[in-house]
């Protein structure tokens, strides 16, 4: 999905989260959510959009009908170590698309 296809299915209503999955190399990746499905942010090449952070995504959206979006963060030392019982989640940080000071 482009930005121009994300800007009209924002624009309707449809899309109900955009996760910004931090990856190891220091950038992200945006995964947009649906009712029915999931999809990934793609650039001009049709690759996977590389977003250096989240003011980059407040500027490449700017003008886009806004929508919750969370900052998804696994925890390396965790899953490596391996020392908690039970499922490891990842963090989850809500931010907005609007500007910040």
């Amino acid at each position: 999905m482009n930005k121009q296809m994300l800007s009209d299915r924002a624009a309707k209503g449809e899309v109900r989260e955009l996760q910004l999955l931090s990856l190891e190399g220091g950038f992200y990746v945006a995964r947009i959510r649906f009712d029915h499905g999931e999809t990934t942010l793609l650039g001009e090449d049709g690759q996977p959009l590389r977003i250096r952070s989240t003011t980059h995504l407040r500027d490449l959206l700017l003008g886009v009908t806004p929508f919750p979006c969370v900052l998804v963060q696994q925890c390396a030392h965790d899953e490596m170590c391996g020392v908690r019982d039970g499922p490891i989640a990842a963090l989850r940080v809500p931010f907005s698309l609007g500007a910040t000071f």
